[in-house]
């Protein structure tokens, strides 16, 4: 056992002779000794000393123990000082008195060295444990502020990341309220080169900073392929590759990601492992579920991930909503769940579509429910082509290592088609075409357009007319990728050529396949206004392009896009 260190001791005793014997007796226990007469004297000398240990008398003149106990209590703050009472008195409610005081314990007249030593040892050890436990709590407030500090700059940047994309569009509502400072919900949106738009609504696994651990590389990804291009197949393989590749083997993140196409009047959407979402169709009223038909991101290995998607017509003021099972599993104060039988029962009793998704918000709220976890919710809806506003590329460099006259050719060959998209790269390379950086999103939109028809028609020999409606077109899209998935051979050839002319310059596109063709003619006189859900490639290119032209029985498409030099 370690040797008790020497503490100064504070005695308020009114007698001069018990004052002297008390002093002497804790001297050799090796203790400094402070003296005072009466309880203010007391009160004065350890506002001014600050001893270690009181040993007070209870009746003294001026000021007795008991007021001198209390004030001392208020001096010493959160420290433990302890007070041992000397007192003669032996009734109960008298010593009840001394406790009430602020008193931790007594001892009674006339002195034992041998129980005063050890009360002040008891107590000493009290007081020691006090000052730990104070310390202790201190180090964990400075480390939780820490941490808080920590998570709320990692917040500040992972916000500044999830949310640089455009959620504050006119056709997006969304709510987001966070279990924890991080939310483990991934809400991303973003507009790709063509003007279509991707959304993504993802639930990591747990919720606070560990959740939202993932989302990074999730945004990361999301922005930079969607900008350049890539399509939902793509992207959904490199989230998943990189969610594996990086994340515990007991974290993923359930999500959909979905692609709204102005331009096509068509949502293509992917779900795995959310809730279901649904198409709300304005005119008929019909709900559409978007069921998960695949296992969350980060579980599967890159060789065995499904990235199949759906393919759903709609029309202008269509609109899907997704949410987080947070919604779903809010629950009330008698631990009955939100449920997914209320959440339809909002929409059975919709009546005006612009006010389901402030219905849904009111409907939880009502319900008085606490959240188990991240709630979010979502609705996107289709707007007329013409008021979507995408915003334009920003370039930095001058336009001074611009190539200028060159072309390249391309085939790509059944094994290719199956798996690979072109489109990515061919912008890319056109873009090192400055005077084209600015007809940027109706190249792609071109591109997309004479690519997808030759392969779908071309090479797939899939109907456009399939598309005349609802049902028809998810066929098509079914047709699609079974085709897709059994083809063996065929080709799409790329032919581009940019050469400059006067103080600017032409690009021509050229897109052969190796299908049957098509009634060029009969497609030329379609009015270029035409609604219909088939048909609209060939109408996009000649709204787009310039001089489109298509020669072999329509298995040749030819376009040109042009620019003048910058000032």
């Amino acid at each position: 056992m370690q040797p008790q260190e020497p503490l100064t001791i504070l005695i308020a005793e009114d007698s001069a002779a018990d004052r002297l014997l008390l002093s002497t007796i804790v001297r050799r226990q090796g203790h400094a000794v402070l003296t005072a007469a009466n309880g203010a004297e007391a009160v004065e000398v350890f506002a001014g000393q600050q001893p270690h240990l009181v040993l007070m008398d209870a009746m003294m003149p001026v000021m007795d123990g008991f007021e001198a106990a209390r004030q001392i209590k208020v001096l010493a703050g959160e420290n433990l000082v302890p007070i041992i009472f000397l007192t003669s008195l032996t009734e109960s409610e008298a010593l009840a008195r001394c406790l009430e005081a602020g008193g931790d314990d007594f001892l009674a007249k006339p002195y034992n060295q041998v129980i005063l030593s050890a009360k002040i040892k008891a107590m000493d050890r009290l007081r020691r444990l006090q000052a730990t436990v104070l310390q202790q709590r201190d180090l964990i407030a400075r480390h939780h502020d820490y941490l808080l500090n920590e998570q709320r700059v990692a917040k500040a940047v992972f916000d500044k990341v999830a949310h640089s994309g455009c959620l504050s569009a006119p056709n997006i509502r969304y709510l987001q309220s966070p279990y924890a400072l991080f939310n483990g919900d991934l809400l991303l949106a973003a507009y790709t080169p063509a003007g279509d738009m991707h959304v993504l609504l993802g639930d990591f696994t747990g919720h606070g900073l560990p959740a939202a651990v993932g989302a990074m590389p999730l945004a990361e990804v999301f922005y930079g392929m969607t900008a350049k291009g890539y399509g939902l197949a793509e992207t959904l393989r490199e989230m998943n590759a990189k969610l594996k590749r990086i994340l515990p083997v007991d974290m993923f993140c359930c999500a959909t990601l979905l692609c709204l196409s102005f331009q096509r009047r068509s949502v293509e959407i992917w779900n795995g492992g959310m809730p279901d979402g649904y198409l709300h169709r304005i005119a008929t009223g019909e709900r559409v579920p978007l069921a998960a038909r695949h296992l969350p991101l980060g579980v599967l290995s890159p060789q065995t991930f499904d990235d199949r998607t759906d393919v759903f017509s709609m029309a202008v003021g269509d609109r899907v909503f997704l949410l987080s099972d947070g919604v779903i599993d809010t629950c009330d104060a008698n631990d009955q769940l939100f449920g997914v039988e209320r959440l339809q029962r909002v929409f059975a009793d919709n009546r005006q579509p612009d006010r389901l998704f402030a219905e849904i918000e009111q409907a939880l709220q009502d319900f008085r429910g606490e959240a188990r976890d991240d709630v979010s919710m979502l609705e996107v809806s289709l707007l007329d082509v013409a008021q979507v506003n995408p915003p334009a590329p920003v370039y930095s460099d001058s336009g001074q290592s611009c190539p200028l006259d060159w072309s390249v050719s391309f085939e790509f060959r059944g094994a290719t088609l199956k798996r690979f998209n072109p489109l990515p790269y061919l912008l890319q390379l056109l873009l090192e075409v400055h005077g084209l950086r600015s007809q940027s999103g109706a190249l792609y939109s071109v591109l997309a357009e004479l690519y997808s028809n030759a392969l779908e028609h071309g090479v797939l020999g899939l109907d456009s007319s399939l598309k005349r409606d609802a049902s028809g077109f998810a066929r098509y899209y079914e047709q699609r990728n079974r085709r897709l998935d059994a083809l063996q051979d065929g080709y799409v050839r790329v032919h581009l050529q940019v050469r400059p002319e006067g103080e600017g310059g032409c690009l021509v596109v050229r897109v052969e396949d190796s299908g049957k063709g098509f009634d060029v003619a009969r497609v030329m006189a379609r009015p270029l206004d035409d609604v219909r859900l088939s048909g609209r490639g060939v109408n996009l290119v000649r709204q787009l392009g310039r001089n489109p032209s298509w020669s072999d029985d329509g298995r040749s498409a030819r376009v040109e896009f042009f620019w003048e030099a910058l000032a």
